[in-house]
């Protein structure tokens, strides 16, 4: 076991905040010293002996220039949850803990950002970028100069050839697999066991071999409130500006 010279608070307390803390417990260099959740759904006090306390006033429990903060949730909102409480937790001062298993194999040359979640068995390339605030579950290949953007969320075993681009708040599920050289959208969700053989638009559902795209949004279907919004507004924006020219 690596020495444990950082402290760490995990903001979560569901299935993957108790994952989180057998994996830094375990193999890292970080010891947990607590959990915490938005009031609104704190419903347990304690996990593992530890505190859970709400996350509205996290950082008059715990110092951020002590401990790091690492973001345990999944893909809730297309992972628009995790988005806003990673950043929130910027904002409040912490230092962004990452987790990359030792059972992993990254590149010397590779890229991996803050706020990321790097299971065993993963396989990532030379010249890959993984961005801020991605997961990626067991037994993933990221393929050669791959960029995964921020806010990505990787079931196990997809498969991503080289020079690919995946979307910020991409979702890929089990077993997908991405051909060389395309670009996946913004807010895509790729159900399991797709196939994706061209590059797909923003904001769409996609399944099948080859995968196509559903008729409904992604942003619709897992109601991504804020996000839909902004789309919408900075789409106004532009119709005003046609209108000035």
């Amino acid at each position: 076991m690596a020495n444990k010279n950082e402290k760490l608070i995990i903001i979560g307390d569901g299935e993957f905040a108790q994952i989180a803390y057998e994996y830094f417990t375990h193999d890292s260099s970080y010891e947990v010293a607590g959990f915490s959740a938005e009031r609104k759904f704190l419903n347990k006090y304690e996990l593992y002996g530890l505190p859970v306390v709400p996350f509205e006033e996290l950082e008059n429990m715990y110092d951020p220039q002590k401990y790091s903060v690492f973001v345990a949730i999944t893909y809730g909102q297309l992972n628009n949850v995790r988005k806003r409480l990673y950043h929130e937790a910027k904002d409040k001062g912490y230092k962004i803990a990452s987790y990359i298993s030792s059972r992993a194999f990254v590149w010397n040359n590779a890229h991996v950002g803050e706020n990321c979640f790097i299971f065993e068995n993963n396989v990532i390339q030379h010249h890959c970028r993984i961005g801020n605030n991605s997961i990626l579950w067991s037994g993933n290949h990221i393929g050669h100069r791959t960029e995964i953007k921020d806010n990505c969320f990787l079931s196990s075993h997809v498969t991503i050839a080289g020079y690919c681009q995946i979307g910020e708040n991409a979702f890929i599920g089990v077993n997908s697999t991405i051909a060389d050289n395309l670009k996946i959208g913004k807010f895509n969700f790729i159900r399991p066991a797709s196939v994706v053989l061209k590059d797909t638009e923003d904001n769409k559902i996609y399944q099948g071999n080859p995968a196509e795209a559903a008729k409904v949004s992604s942003l619709r279907f897992f109601k991504v409130k804020e996000e839909k919004k902004e789309i919408e507004n900075n789409s106004n924006k532009d119709k005003e500006q046609v209108k000035t020219k």
